[in-house]
């Protein structure tokens, strides 16, 4: 389970390392541009219900820690999705992989 670590918040948000290795290229992407934008995602079953939002801008420090020492084959077509949400009103959200099912 891979770790963002948003601000100056010492609890890291945890998200599957494969998801946040495509995360942070999206959130490289439009961070290198200097633009803000939220990230949403629904909480894992393991916590209650719901989901949780955040801001993210330049001037905010994210640190991102991996399990895996490797990174994973990155998936162009799960990069696209992710990118063309981040670029809606509802900001990025965190999808799924397989989005055909």
């Amino acid at each position: 389970m891979g770790m963002l670590f948003y601000g100056a918040s010492p609890d890291p948000i945890e998200i599957e390392d494969r998801a946040l290795a495509h995360l942070k290229v999206v959130i490289a992407m439009k961070l290198r541009r200097n633009e803000s934008f939220t990230l949403s995602w629904q909480h894992p079953h393991i916590n209650p219900t719901g989901r949780s939002t955040i801001w993210l801008n330049p001037s905010i420090p994210l640190r991102f820690v991996f399990d895996e020492p490797e990174t994973p084959p990155l998936s162009t077509t799960w990069i696209t999705a992710l990118a063309n949400s981040a670029s809606t009103t509802g900001g990025l959200c965190l999808l799924p992989e397989d989005l055909e099912n």
